[in-house]
């Protein structure tokens, strides 16, 4: 076998304050070419899933370590969410197949995590392809930006979903 043919991808490891060591290959990195709202400059981004934490997807700022963003797959928690993206986001984001996006709402939680509230107004929208993303309003839709997560019973996980979150 060639040396050419035994070359594998080059991984970076990035001490993360909230997460500890990680370590990455290049072609897990997200890319947000618009910023996220209130952190515009951010634009390289990990979707990290944690086993203490499997309903939950982690976005992780390659830019600024120090910020990692919440995120949960709506559905796990709201069923019959059926956002209206706008025709903007799918031209912008280059989406052709429904199969490859996928969303992510901000979750935020008070200090205790009593309360949790799940932004369902302005979805991620990921392109699983290009593995590109954007944060998109949604227009005229009755969504929340602070819709309240229901408490489930102990055990149970967020949504009643037991399986975990899928790598985005």
């Amino acid at each position: 076998m060639s040396a050419a043919m035994d070359i594998t991808p080059a991984t970076t490891t990035v001490e993360l304050p909230r997460f500890g060591s990680f370590t990455y290959a290049e072609e897990e990195v997200f890319r947000f070419p618009w910023g996220l709202p209130g952190f515009p400059a951010l634009r390289h981004w990990l979707a990290l899933n944690l086993p203490t934490q499997p309903n939950f997807v982690w976005l992780q700022s390659l830019d600024d370590l120090k910020v990692a963003i919440p995120t949960c797959d709506p559905y796990m928690v709201f069923e019959s969410y059926d956002p209206k993206l706008p025709a903007y986001a799918v031209a912008a984001l280059e989406i052709a197949d429904p199969g490859e996006f996928t969303l992510l709402c901000v979750m935020v939680a008070t200090a205790d995590a009593e309360e949790m509230t799940m932004n369902l107004m302005a979805p991620i929208v990921v392109n699983l392809r290009t593995r590109q993303a954007r944060q998109v309003m949604l227009e005229n839709s009755g969504y929340s930006m602070k819709e309240a997560v229901p408490r489930k019973a102990s055990g149970e996980a967020v949504g009643g979903a037991a399986a975990a979150t899928s790598s985005q």
